[in-house]
């Protein structure tokens, strides 16, 4: 009988936090600069330099902690990390590996029967990041670009708790969500302000100990992820199968053959020399200081979940859509407060903004229009001043440049034609003119109408009211 294998997976989540400057100096953390624009003694490890904690990085620390459910160490304290790598300019890196800032917490995921699952968070600590080697294929060099060298980030470590890729994309979902609401980073993949390593292993179904595991890098998107689980449970696999041995090393998952090759084997006791940062104070974590974080946490998704479907009356598909992005939620609150209409307003977000989002690739989080003015196009809607065909012009025109409604309505003379003397004789015109339909209409085909209605609307530049135009040519046919 074939056997059946589990596969047991923990993560290693990066997440480059929001602050404005780096975690030991004042350097700008701002992403695309030119390359060793945004750097000084200090993030360039420079001899005699002094680093300084930033207390923001400190603060969106134990903010993340207080989200998933972690003890916060009101006592903690900066190790030096030695190694060498040519984009780490100090050879060593500063982390926290015997006191780290959270511990043993967790968050709750739903699994693909619908059940839920705590993934229990091993720690969470503050380190920062390290500089970017770009090889130039041509050139046949690789340059050091030093921007990136001290940026802060917090690394969280789960529990070998996941047991699929789904699990594995649930929970980094789960984080994603807490970590934007909480405004600590955006969270972008593609940009490496997420990053997340996989520890993988097999075991066969019922056995106590876990398989050998292997760690895989490079991966930048859920779908990469995915992928390279599905490939490295199966190339576990085939090596127990064929009674080889699976080997502890590092992997590189390269998602676009398929497949992932070892970068460097990967003992348990690889001596990385720790010991406590000497430049560095310990960090005390005051009851003071632990109350103000925990009375500025925001309303998780969860409870705006809850909320809406009590105040707005939206549908349970609309809240889902809208909650799952802190932006699109800020945007949609924003507008109902101001037009009181959150059934219209979510409309337009789940319609015409998700539209043009996929159509011109842009995120949720880059969206600019103000929710002055998409409450000022329903009001242009609702007393008919404008149709809707005409609303998602000007909308369109809104989600590029954020231009007012009203102003861009009045200055392009978009505004409906409510003048009933002029409309009827444009109508007249159009019975005349097509009698086909008008025998059509007469001998009950209703379609004919709308054909009819179409005309109209041409004759009249699209500035009219199709449900008046509708009610005229009944009464006129």
């Amino acid at each position: 009988m074939a056997k059946e294998y589990e596969t047991v997976i923990g993560l290693e989540v990066h997440v480059e936090l929001a602050t404005k400057t780096k975690i030991f100096c004042g350097c700008s953390t701002a992403f695309g600069a030119a390359p060793n624009t945004q750097t000084c003694p200090v993030c360039t490890g420079m001899p005699g330099s002094l680093p300084v904690l930033n207390k923001q990085v400190l603060e969106y620390a134990i903010a993340v902690g207080l989200a998933t459910n972690c003890d916060i160490t009101r006592y903690s304290k900066f190790d030096r990390k030695n190694y060498f790598y040519p984009d780490n300019p100090q050879n060593y890196q500063i982390s926290q590996l015997y006191l780290p800032i959270c511990r043993n917490g967790g968050v709750e995921i739903e699994t693909e029967e619908g059940g839920k699952k705590t993934v229990g968070i091993h720690e969470i600590h503050m380190e920062e990041d390290a500089g970017k080697l770009i090889h130039d294929e041509w050139e046949d060099c690789s340059l050091v670009d030093f921007n990136r060298s001290g940026v802060p980030l917090i690394e969280i470590v789960s529990e070998p708790d996941m047991r699929s890729a789904e699990e594995v994309i649930a929970y980094l979902e789960k984080l994603r969500l807490i970590i934007q609401y909480l405004g600590a980073s955006d969270c972008k993949l593609q940009e490496g302000s997420m990053r997340a390593d996989v520890n993988l292993s097999v075991r066969e179904i019922g056995a106590e100990k876990f398989g050998t595991r292997t760690e895989m890098k490079n991966l930048n998107s859920f779908k990469a992820i995915a992928r390279a689980i599905e490939g490295e449970r199966e190339r576990q696999i085939d090596l127990i199968e064929e009674g080889k041995a699976v080997v502890q090393e590092t992997r590189r998952w390269d998602d676009a053959k398929g497949e992932s090759y070892p970068m460097r084997s990967k003992e348990d006791a690889q001596d990385y020399r720790y010991f406590p940062d000497p430049d560095l104070v310990p960090i005390m974590v005051s009851d003071e200081m632990l109350e103000a974080i925990k009375a500025k946490q925001p309303e998780f998704r969860t409870e705006k979940m809850k909320r809406y479907k009590e105040e707005f009356d939206i549908p349970d598909y609309d809240i889902d859509i809208i909650t799952n992005a802190k932006h699109m939620a800020d945007l949609f609150e924003a507008t109902v407060a101001i037009c009181n209409q959150p059934k219209k307003v979510s409309n337009w977000l789940m319609g015409e903004t998700m539209r043009l989002m996929k159509e011109k690739e842009v995120d949720v989080e880059d969206l600019h229009f103000s929710p002055e003015n998409l409450a000022k196009l329903i009001a242009l809607v609702d007393s008919k001043a404008i149709n809707s065909s005409v609303a998602k012009e000007v909308f369109e025109v809104m989600f590029e440049e954020d231009v007012d409604p009203e102003k861009y309505v009045e200055e392009k003379g978009l505004k409906t034609v409510n003048d009933e003397g002029a409309l009827r004789k444009t109508i007249e015109e159009v019975i005349t003119n097509n009698p086909q339909s008008v025998e059509d209409y007469r001998n009950g085909k209703e379609k004919a109408i709308g054909f009819l209605v179409g005309q109209t609307m041409k004759a009249m530049k699209g500035k009219a009211d199709p449900g008046l135009i509708n009610q005229i040519l009944k009464e006129l046919l």
